[in-house]
C-alpha cells in the first residue's frame, strides 16, 4: 500500500467518526424559544369516587348522631367526664391508683371529706364502680348516728352507690375489703334507704346498742 492510499484511508476513518459525532449531538428533541426541557406536567391524582365519598360522610354523621345520643344520655357535667366515657366505651379508662390509696388511708381513719375529695381525684370521669362504692360508703359513715342519721349525706351516698351500681358489669358491686362491715352494694343501699325512712322503731333505745358497719 502506498503512502497516498495509507493518508486516504485515515482521511475517510476521521470523517466518518467526526459525522458520527455530529449525529450524537443533534439526535436528540430539539426545543425552539427554549434553551432548558420544559418541565413535565404534574401528575394527576385520583379523584375519590362518588360511592366512597357518600359512604364517608353516612359513617361521620352516624358517628356524630351516636355522640349527641351518648352525651344526652350520659349527661357528663365536666370535660373530664367525657373523655373518660369515651375512652371507658373503647376500654382504656383507668383511675388514679395513688389517688384512690390516699382515699383509702384517710377513709379508714374516719377523714371522710379529705377521702372522698382523693377519690374524685382517682376517678375525675365518674366511671369507676368501686371507686364510687366508697365514696358512699363514705357518706353513711359520716352521716351514721346511733339515735339519728344525716338525710343529706344519706341522700348523697344512696347517689354514689346508685351510680357504682349502674357502672358496674352485671349490676353488682362486692368489695372484698376487711375494713367494711357491708361487702355489697346492695346492703349499703339498703342501710342507706332504711336511714332515709322514717319508722317507729327509730325511737326505739335499742338504736343505742347499734353499730356502725
Amino acid at each position: 500500500m502506498t503512502k497516498a492510499s495509507v493518508t486516504r484511508t485515515f482521511t475517510a476513518v476521521a470523517r466518518i467518526r467526526a459525522e458520527a459525532s455530529a449525529d450524537t449531538f443533534t439526535s436528540g428533541p430539539q426545543y425552539i424559544g427554549s434553551a432548558t426541557r420544559p418541565e413535565a406536567a404534574p401528575a394527576k391524582i385520583p379523584r375519590m369516587s362518588e360511592r366512597t365519598v357518600r359512604i364517608g360522610g353516612l359513617a361521620g354523621a352516624i358517628a356524630y348522631a351516636a355522640l349527641i345520643g351518648w352525651l344526652y344520655l350520659q349527661q357528663p357535667q365536666t370535660f373530664a367526664q367525657v373523655t373518660g366515657g369515651l375512652t371507658s366505651a373503647v376500654g382504656a379508662y383507668r383511675i388514679d391508683d395513688r389517688a384512690f390509696e390516699e382515699g383509702l388511708r384517710f377513709f379508714r381513719n374516719d377523714q371522710f371529706v379529705e377521702a372522698r375529695m382523693a377519690f374524685e381525684r382517682a376517678d375525675p370521669a365518674v366511671r369507676d364502680p368501686v371507686t364510687q362504692f366508697y365514696i358512699a360508703y363514705s357518706y353513711y359513715r359520716q352521716g351514721w348516728g346511733r339515735m339519728y342519721s344525716d338525710d343529706e349525706l344519706y341522700a348523697l351516698g344512696l347517689q354514689a352507690v346508685d351510680r357504682a351500681l349502674a357502672l358496674a358489669p352485671g349490676g353488682r358491686v362486692v368489695v372484698e375489703d376487711e375494713n367494711l362491715g357491708m361487702k355489697s352494694a346492695e346492703e349499703l343501699k339498703a342501710e342507706l334507704e332504711a336511714g332515709l325512712r322514717r319508722e317507729m322503731s327509730d325511737f326505739n333505745p335499742a338504736r343505742l346498742l347499734r353499730e356502725r358497719k
